[in-house]
C-alpha cells in the first residue's frame, strides 16, 4: 500500500486508522525497511530517510485518534530480496532458500552500516510518533540469516559459533535501544527453527540465542519461523481450523474432505522460550478461536495474542470479542491475501463475496501467477 519510494498512503493510513477503530490494542506495521539496500517490495513502506517521517506522523496520529497504539516494524530483506536493482547484502555468499539469490559475503564496514541503518530507523520512528519499535528477525530475511548455521559461515566476530551468529540481532537492538527514548517499547519477531530440508538452526540454539538478544535490550519476542523454503509450511498455514461445514459455507470444495490444519502451530516454541528466558511471550500463528486463545493467556504461555490475516476479513474483531464473541474467527487461511501481494492491496478476498469471483477471474485469465504460492 506504500508509494513508489515508500511513502505512507491515505490507503495504508485507513488500514491502521480502521484497526484502531476495531479494537485492536496495538498493532505492527507491515515491515519498513531501514535501508535501500534492505528492501523487498516494489510497494513496502519505508523509513530509510527523514523524508518519510511526515506521513509517518499522519499514520500514528490516525492510530492515536482511536487510543490505539502501533509499533514501526523495522526490517532488512538481506539476500531474500526478489528486486533486480536493489543490491542487498548477506552474512555468507549462499544462495537464499526463497529466492535463490546468490549475495557477496558483507564487508566489516556493509555491517555495521547496517546496524546504524536500523538504529537511525529508530529514531525515525520516535520523531513519527510511534508508540515502540518492533524488529522483523524472522522468515528469512537478513537478520534470520545470520542466526542460521545455513546461510551465516563467517569465521569472524560476525560468525563461527551459535554464540557468534547472535552478535548481529544483538548489535542492531543495542543500536536501536540507543537511539530511542527509553519510554519506547522494543520487541521483536524472531525465528526459532529454519523451515528448509537441511538441519539448520533448531529449537534450542534458538531459544539460548534469543536470551542474548533480550539482554541486549528487548521487551518481548513474538515467536516465528527462520529461514523459509516458502511462505506456507514455514510460517501461514492454509486452511487453519476449516472443518466440513466451514468449507461448505465459505466455497472451499477441495476442503470438504481434508482434514483441517492445527491452531497455534508455534505455540512450542513460546513454551520452549518461556521456560528459559525472562521476556514477554507474542504468540501469532493459526489462532483461530477464541478458546484457543484464552487457554493459552490463562495458561501463561504466552502474554499477548498476535492476529493477522482474521483481522484483514474483520478489522472489528476485538469488539466483538468484548461483546462476547466466541468460537471460530472468519478467517479461512486461504492466503489469498498473499497471493495478491505487490499485486493489489492488502485486503480479504472472500469479503465481500464478488471480491472471490473477481480473484477467480483474474486467475484464470492469468493476471495472477498460481505458482507463485501454494494455497493448499
Amino acid at each position: 500500500m506504500a508509494g513508489p519510494n515508500g511513502e505512507v498512503t491515505d490507503e495504508l493510513i485507513s488500514l491502521h486508522e480502521e484497526l484502531a477503530r476495531g479494537g485492536v490494542g496495538l498493532s505492527f506495521t507491515g515491515h519498513m525497511y531501514c535501508d535501500a539496500r534492505g528492501r523487498y517490495g516494489r510497494h513496502q513502506t519505508g523509513i530509510y530517510s527523514d523524508e518519510l517521517i511526515p506521513g509517518l506522523r499522519r499514520l500514528t496520529d490516525a492510530v492515536h485518534r482511536h487510543d490505539g497504539k502501533v509499533f514501526a516494524q523495522l526490517a532488512h530483506a538481506g539476500s531474500q530480496t526478489p528486486l533486480s536493482d536493489v543490491e542487498p547484502i548477506a552474512p555468507s555468499a549462499v544462495s537464499n532458500h526463497m529466492s535463490g539469490r546468490e549475495v557477496a559475503e558483507a564487508s566489516g564496514e556493509e555491517i555495521a552500516a547496517t546496524v546504524e541503518a536500523f538504529g537511525a530507523a529508530a529514531a525515525r520512528a520516535a520523531e513519527a510518533g510511534f508508540d515502540g519499535v518492533h524488529i522483523h528477525g524472522a522468515n528469512g530475511y537478513l537478520i534470520s540469516e545470520f542466526r542460521s548455521p545455513l546461510t551465516n559461515r563467517r569465521t569472524d566476530e560476525w560468525g563461527g559459533s551459535a554464540e557468534a551468529r547472535e552478535r548481529f540481532p544483538a548489535a542492531v537492538v543495542g543500536a536501536i535501544r540507543s537511539a530511542m527514548p527509553s519510554s519506547m517499547a522494543l520487541t521483536m519477531k524472531l525465528g526459532f527453527r529454519d523451515a528448509v530440508e537441511e538441519a539448520g538452526l533448531e529449537v534450542d540454539d534458538a531459544v539460548a540465542g534469543a536470551g542474548q538478544i533480550v539482554a541486549a535490550g528487548l521487551d518481548g519476542v513474538e515467536v516465528s519461523s527462520n529461514l523459509m523454503a516458502d511462505y506456507v509450511s514455514a510460517s501461514i498455514r492454509a486452511y487453519v481450523a476449516v472443518d466440513r461445514r466451514r468449507a461448505i459455507r465459505d466455497l472451499l470444495p477441495h476442503r470438504i474432505f481434508k482434514r483441517p490444519a492445527a491452531e497455534a502451530y508455534f505455540l512450542p516454541w513460546a513454551q520452549a522460550l518461556r521456560k528459559q528466558v525472562e521476556t514477554k511471550v507474542i504468540l501469532v500463528g493459526g489462532l483461530r478461536r477464541t478458546e484457543t486463545m484464552a487457554q493459552i493467556l490463562d495458561s501463561g504461555d504466552a502474554d499477548f495474542i498476535s492476529l493477522s490475516r482474521p483481522l484483514l476479513r474483520e478489522p472489528d474483531l476485538v469488539r466483538q470479542f468484548e461483546a462476547g464473541r466466541t468460537g471460530l474467527v472468519d478467517c479461512t487461511s486461504c492466503n489469498i491475501c498473499v497471493l495478491h501481494m505487490e499485486i493489489d492491496p492488502l485486503r480479504c478476498w472472500r469479503k465481500p463475496r464478488w471480491r472471490l469471483f473477481d480473484h477467480a477471474a483474474r486467475r484464470f485469465t492469468g493476471r495472477l501467477n498460481p505458482k507463485r504460492l501454494d494455497t493448499g
